[in-house]
């Protein structure tokens, strides 16, 4: 993938997220969605078992399994389909943008590799000031968001 596709990719991700900021402080109900939703439109166990074609016993391990977070996403989109619901399914940034999460990736590797050859000058009586140094964490940091590499995620 060229370094633009990449950029445009994340630019369009970062959008996405961007609409979906506002899920992130939302809870899910301690017993799971599941439970949640069939208890609020008074659905019982057998009415669940009966429109996914399984037991009642079935369903209170589907929902045990979704409070337990050992619920695959397959069994979701079923139950979801069941309860005629649509599974929204993402992962989100904690940093809210991609981009943010490669600043700070980028930031990180830049001051380890400026400070591994500022010390490297250093014990050679070569010290370099902190403005310099702080430039040059600037401009590898810049050069990392530009091109990332594989070995930011190292």
């Amino acid at each position: 993938m060229t370094n633009i596709s990449r950029r445009l990719l994340i630019e369009q991700l970062d959008r996405k997220f961007s609409e979906m900021s506002s899920l992130k402080q939302m809870e899910i109900p301690s017993n799971g969605w599941i439970k949640a939703i069939r208890t609020a439109m008074n659905m019982s166990l057998v009415q669940l078992a009966k429109r996914l074609k399984i037991t009642s016993v079935s369903v209170r391990e589907i929902e045990e399994r979704e409070q337990n977070k050992n619920i695959t996403l397959k069994k979701l989109i079923e139950v979801a389909k069941a309860l005629d619901l649509q599974l929204i399914y993402a992962l989100i940034p904690r940093d809210s943008s991609l981009e943010k999460m490669i600043e700070k990736r980028a930031q990180h590797i830049a001051r380890e590799i400026v400070m591994r050859t500022s010390q490297t000058m250093k014990l050679e009586n070569q010290e370099n000031k902190e403005d310099r140094i702080r430039k040059a964490i600037e401009d590898r940091a810049e050069h990392i968001r530009q091109e990332i590499p594989k070995y930011i995620w190292d």
